[in-house]
Protein backbone atom coordinates (compact mmCIF):
# COMPACT_ATOMS: atom_id res chain seq x y z
CA UNK A 1 0.00 0.00 0.00
CA UNK A 2 1.37 3.38 -1.03
CA UNK A 3 1.26 6.26 1.55
CA UNK A 4 1.48 9.91 0.00
CA UNK A 5 1.49 13.11 2.46
CA UNK A 6 -0.01 16.24 0.56
CA UNK A 7 2.70 18.41 0.15
CA UNK A 8 0.41 21.53 -0.34
CA UNK A 9 -1.48 21.15 3.00
CA UNK A 10 -0.58 21.73 6.76
CA UNK A 11 0.12 25.46 8.51
CA UNK A 12 -0.72 28.22 6.43
CA UNK A 13 1.61 31.23 7.00
CA UNK A 14 0.13 32.97 9.86
CA UNK A 15 -0.41 29.59 11.74
CA UNK A 16 3.27 28.74 11.51
CA UNK A 17 4.30 32.66 12.53
CA UNK A 18 1.46 32.48 15.43
CA UNK A 19 2.90 29.12 16.74
CA UNK A 20 6.85 30.00 16.13
CA UNK A 21 6.39 33.29 17.92
CA UNK A 22 4.33 31.26 21.08
CA UNK A 23 7.25 28.80 21.13
CA UNK A 24 10.08 31.52 21.09
CA UNK A 25 7.61 33.81 23.95
CA UNK A 26 7.60 30.45 25.48
CA UNK A 27 10.99 30.32 26.76
CA UNK A 28 10.83 32.77 28.76
CA UNK A 29 8.15 31.35 30.50
CA UNK A 30 4.38 31.13 30.57
CA UNK A 31 2.47 32.83 28.24
CA UNK A 32 -1.45 33.44 27.58
CA UNK A 33 -3.70 32.89 24.78
CA UNK A 34 -6.69 34.32 24.16
CA UNK A 35 -8.87 31.61 22.41
CA UNK A 36 -7.07 28.01 20.91
CA UNK A 37 -3.70 29.36 18.69
CA UNK A 38 -4.67 26.85 16.39
CA UNK A 39 -8.30 25.12 15.76
CA UNK A 40 -6.23 21.62 16.55
CA UNK A 41 -6.47 20.11 19.90
CA UNK A 42 -3.32 18.03 19.33
CA UNK A 43 -1.35 20.58 18.81
CA UNK A 44 -2.97 23.17 21.63
CA UNK A 45 -2.32 20.32 23.89
CA UNK A 46 1.42 20.44 22.86
CA UNK A 47 2.03 24.16 23.45
CA UNK A 48 -0.15 23.70 26.82
CA UNK A 49 2.25 20.99 27.98
CA UNK A 50 4.87 24.11 27.06
CA UNK A 51 3.22 26.75 29.15
CA UNK A 52 0.93 28.42 26.89
CA UNK A 53 -2.34 28.73 28.58
CA UNK A 54 -5.83 29.76 26.42
CA UNK A 55 -8.03 32.04 27.94
CA UNK A 56 -11.11 33.76 27.04
CA UNK A 57 -11.72 37.63 26.82
CA UNK A 58 -13.35 37.82 30.31
CA UNK A 59 -10.45 36.25 31.78
CA UNK A 60 -8.46 38.42 29.70
CA UNK A 61 -9.99 41.93 30.63
CA UNK A 62 -8.50 40.36 34.26
CA UNK A 63 -5.22 39.99 33.37
CA UNK A 64 -2.41 42.46 35.39
CA UNK A 65 1.22 42.82 34.38
CA UNK A 66 1.62 39.45 32.07
CA UNK A 67 2.11 38.53 28.63
CA UNK A 68 -1.03 37.89 26.34
CA UNK A 69 -0.31 36.56 22.87
CA UNK A 70 -2.92 37.23 19.62
CA UNK A 71 -3.55 34.83 17.07
CA UNK A 72 -3.54 35.19 14.39
CA UNK A 73 -7.38 35.28 14.03
CA UNK A 74 -6.68 38.70 14.74
CA UNK A 75 -8.29 40.98 17.84
CA UNK A 76 -10.22 43.61 17.99
CA UNK A 77 -9.13 47.29 18.89
CA UNK A 78 -10.60 46.73 22.39
CA UNK A 79 -8.41 43.69 23.43
CA UNK A 80 -5.40 46.68 22.52
CA UNK A 81 -7.06 49.26 24.47
CA UNK A 82 -7.43 46.47 27.72
CA UNK A 83 -3.94 45.40 27.43
CA UNK A 84 -2.31 49.09 27.78
CA UNK A 85 -4.79 50.26 30.77
CA UNK A 86 -3.52 46.68 32.66
CA UNK A 87 -0.07 46.70 31.45
CA UNK A 88 -0.51 43.36 29.26
CA UNK A 89 2.34 42.92 27.06
CA UNK A 90 1.04 41.91 23.93
CA UNK A 91 2.76 39.50 21.67
CA UNK A 92 0.86 40.15 18.23
CA UNK A 93 0.64 37.14 16.26
CA UNK A 94 -1.99 38.94 13.72
CA UNK A 95 -2.17 37.65 10.55
CA UNK A 96 -0.81 40.06 8.20
CA UNK A 97 -3.69 39.43 5.95
CA UNK A 98 -6.06 39.78 8.43
CA UNK A 99 -4.77 43.20 10.06
CA UNK A 100 -4.57 44.18 6.15
CA UNK A 101 -8.30 43.11 5.89
CA UNK A 102 -8.84 45.46 9.16
CA UNK A 103 -7.81 48.21 8.26
CA UNK A 104 -9.54 48.38 4.65
CA UNK A 105 -12.85 47.61 7.07
CA UNK A 106 -12.15 49.97 9.27
CA UNK A 107 -11.13 52.99 6.47
CA UNK A 108 -14.47 51.86 4.45
CA UNK A 109 -16.43 52.59 7.59
CA UNK A 110 -14.90 55.77 8.46
CA UNK A 111 -14.84 57.26 4.68
CA UNK A 112 -18.06 55.98 3.20
CA UNK A 113 -20.15 56.89 6.13
CA UNK A 114 -23.38 56.55 3.57
CA UNK A 115 -22.55 52.91 2.47
CA UNK A 116 -23.14 49.90 4.69
CA UNK A 117 -20.49 47.68 5.25
CA UNK A 118 -21.15 44.18 4.82
CA UNK A 119 -18.70 41.09 5.64
CA UNK A 120 -19.17 37.32 4.48
CA UNK A 121 -18.51 34.99 6.92
CA UNK A 122 -19.27 32.60 9.80
CA UNK A 123 -20.81 34.93 12.57
CA UNK A 124 -19.30 34.68 15.65
CA UNK A 125 -15.82 33.09 14.15
CA UNK A 126 -12.83 35.08 15.80
CA UNK A 127 -11.51 37.01 12.53
CA UNK A 128 -15.21 37.94 11.74
CA UNK A 129 -15.73 39.62 15.64
CA UNK A 130 -12.60 41.70 14.40
CA UNK A 131 -13.61 42.76 11.66
CA UNK A 132 -16.63 43.77 13.06
CA UNK A 133 -15.32 45.83 15.56
CA UNK A 134 -13.88 47.75 13.04
CA UNK A 135 -16.95 49.23 12.32
CA UNK A 136 -18.18 49.87 16.22
CA UNK A 137 -20.63 46.67 15.79
CA UNK A 138 -22.43 47.99 12.71
CA UNK A 139 -21.51 45.82 9.68
CA UNK A 140 -23.58 43.17 8.19
CA UNK A 141 -22.46 39.56 8.15
CA UNK A 142 -23.86 37.24 5.69
CA UNK A 143 -23.64 33.54 6.26
CA UNK A 144 -25.87 32.53 3.83
CA UNK A 145 -28.67 33.78 1.20
CA UNK A 146 -31.04 33.74 4.40
CA UNK A 147 -28.79 36.61 5.81
CA UNK A 148 -28.98 38.83 2.70
CA UNK A 149 -32.38 40.48 4.07
CA UNK A 150 -30.63 42.17 7.10
CA UNK A 151 -28.92 44.19 4.96
CA UNK A 152 -30.18 47.85 4.07
CA UNK A 153 -30.36 47.83 0.42
CA UNK A 154 -31.69 51.55 0.66
CA UNK A 155 -27.69 52.78 0.81
CA UNK A 156 -24.75 51.70 -1.27
CA UNK A 157 -23.06 48.41 0.10
CA UNK A 158 -19.41 47.81 0.60
CA UNK A 159 -18.95 43.99 0.46
CA UNK A 160 -15.85 42.02 2.26
CA UNK A 161 -15.07 38.54 2.76
CA UNK A 162 -13.82 36.52 5.89
CA UNK A 163 -10.29 35.49 4.42
CA UNK A 164 -10.62 31.95 4.86
CA UNK A 165 -13.89 31.75 2.82
CA UNK A 166 -13.89 29.84 -0.21
CA UNK A 167 -13.94 31.84 -3.30
CA UNK A 168 -17.12 30.00 -5.09
CA UNK A 169 -18.95 30.89 -1.85
CA UNK A 170 -18.19 34.76 -2.47
CA UNK A 171 -18.65 34.65 -5.51
CA UNK A 172 -22.20 33.14 -4.62
CA UNK A 173 -22.54 35.91 -2.61
CA UNK A 174 -21.81 38.52 -4.76
CA UNK A 175 -24.16 37.68 -7.36
CA UNK A 176 -26.95 37.34 -5.02
CA UNK A 177 -26.11 41.17 -3.39
CA UNK A 178 -25.92 42.49 -6.26
CA UNK A 179 -29.35 41.26 -7.23
CA UNK A 180 -31.16 42.54 -4.34
CA UNK A 181 -29.32 46.52 -4.51
CA UNK A 182 -31.43 49.82 -5.87
CA UNK A 183 -27.67 51.01 -4.90
CA UNK A 184 -23.92 50.63 -5.56
CA UNK A 185 -22.36 47.43 -4.68
CA UNK A 186 -18.27 48.00 -4.14
CA UNK A 187 -17.25 44.36 -3.78
CA UNK A 188 -13.65 43.49 -2.02
CA UNK A 189 -12.34 40.27 -2.32
CA UNK A 190 -10.17 39.77 0.59
CA UNK A 191 -10.05 35.59 0.63
CA UNK A 192 -6.44 34.88 1.50
CA UNK A 193 -5.14 32.84 -2.02
CA UNK A 194 -3.06 29.82 0.62
CA UNK A 195 -6.49 29.11 1.09
CA UNK A 196 -8.13 29.73 -2.20
CA UNK A 197 -5.70 28.13 -3.81
CA UNK A 198 -5.97 24.98 -1.96
CA UNK A 199 -9.04 24.08 -3.70
CA UNK A 200 -7.86 22.89 -6.57
CA UNK A 201 -4.71 21.38 -5.44
CA UNK A 202 -6.31 19.24 -3.56
CA UNK A 203 -9.19 17.62 -6.02
CA UNK A 204 -6.12 16.74 -8.12
CA UNK A 205 -4.32 15.07 -4.34
CA UNK A 206 -8.01 13.59 -3.74
CA UNK A 207 -8.63 12.21 -7.50
CA UNK A 208 -5.20 9.92 -7.18
CA UNK A 209 -5.68 7.92 -4.23
CA UNK A 210 -7.82 5.06 -3.22
CA UNK A 211 -8.26 6.72 0.18
CA UNK A 212 -8.22 9.90 1.53
CA UNK A 213 -7.65 10.44 5.12
CA UNK A 214 -8.12 14.31 5.66
CA UNK A 215 -6.74 15.27 9.02
CA UNK A 216 -8.28 18.10 10.83
CA UNK A 217 -9.72 19.63 14.34
CA UNK A 218 -13.11 19.48 14.68
CA UNK A 219 -13.29 23.28 15.20
CA UNK A 220 -11.76 24.11 12.48
CA UNK A 221 -13.96 25.81 10.05
CA UNK A 222 -11.17 25.82 7.03
CA UNK A 223 -11.37 21.69 8.46
CA UNK A 224 -14.89 21.00 7.61
CA UNK A 225 -14.98 23.20 4.02
CA UNK A 226 -11.62 21.51 2.53
CA UNK A 227 -13.19 18.38 3.82
CA UNK A 228 -16.69 18.42 1.79
CA UNK A 229 -14.29 19.53 -1.09
CA UNK A 230 -12.22 15.95 -1.07
CA UNK A 231 -15.31 13.77 -0.17
CA UNK A 232 -17.31 15.14 -3.57
CA UNK A 233 -13.89 14.24 -5.32
CA UNK A 234 -13.68 10.30 -3.38
CA UNK A 235 -16.29 9.34 -1.43
CA UNK A 236 -13.68 7.49 0.80
CA UNK A 237 -12.84 10.36 2.44
CA UNK A 238 -12.68 10.39 6.34
CA UNK A 239 -12.09 12.91 8.86
CA UNK A 240 -10.22 12.12 11.37
CA UNK A 241 -8.03 14.52 13.88
CA UNK A 242 -5.30 11.83 14.54
CA UNK A 243 -3.65 8.34 14.07
CA UNK A 244 -5.81 6.76 17.08
CA UNK A 245 -9.00 7.64 14.94
CA UNK A 246 -8.12 5.47 11.93
CA UNK A 247 -10.02 2.64 11.68
CA UNK A 248 -9.06 -0.91 9.98
CA UNK A 249 -12.40 -0.82 7.54
CA UNK A 250 -11.23 3.08 6.28
CA UNK A 251 -8.39 1.61 4.35
CA UNK A 252 -9.52 -1.90 3.69
CA UNK A 253 -8.34 -3.31 0.10
CA UNK A 254 -6.81 0.38 -0.83
CA UNK A 255 -3.86 0.73 -2.84
CA UNK A 256 -3.01 3.97 -2.07
CA UNK A 257 -3.68 6.27 1.05
CA UNK A 258 -3.62 10.12 0.76
CA UNK A 259 -3.13 12.20 4.12
CA UNK A 260 -3.88 15.89 3.87
CA UNK A 261 -5.41 18.26 6.31
CA UNK A 262 -6.52 22.04 6.83
CA UNK A 263 -4.51 24.95 7.02
CA UNK A 264 -4.77 24.37 10.84
CA UNK A 265 -3.61 20.90 10.50
CA UNK A 266 0.24 20.83 12.51
CA UNK A 267 2.80 18.21 9.62
CA UNK A 268 3.74 16.07 12.88
CA UNK A 269 0.13 15.18 13.15
CA UNK A 270 -0.22 13.59 9.64
CA UNK A 271 3.80 12.23 9.92
CA UNK A 272 2.58 10.29 12.96
CA UNK A 273 -0.40 8.85 10.35
CA UNK A 274 1.70 7.94 7.38
CA UNK A 275 4.05 6.21 10.15
CA UNK A 276 1.26 3.88 11.75
CA UNK A 277 -0.06 3.11 8.41
CA UNK A 278 3.77 2.01 6.92
CA UNK A 279 4.79 0.17 10.48
CA UNK A 280 0.97 -0.73 11.76
CA UNK A 281 -1.80 -1.16 9.42
CA UNK A 282 -3.63 -3.17 10.96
Amino acid sequence: MKVEIDENSGFCFGVVNAIEKAEEELTRGPLYCIGDIVHNSLEVERLRKLGLYTIDHEVFARLKNCRVLFRAHGEPPSSYRMAEQNHVEIIDASCPVVLNLQQKIRKAFLTEKEAQVVIYGKRGHAEVNGLVAQTNGEAVVVEDETDIENIDFSRPVILFSQTTKSLDGFRSMVERVKARARNSVTVNDTICRKVANRIPQLKEFAARHDVILFVSGEKSSNGRQLFAVCRDVNPRTYFVQGEDDIREEMIRDARSVGITGATSTPHWVMEAILHRLETDPF
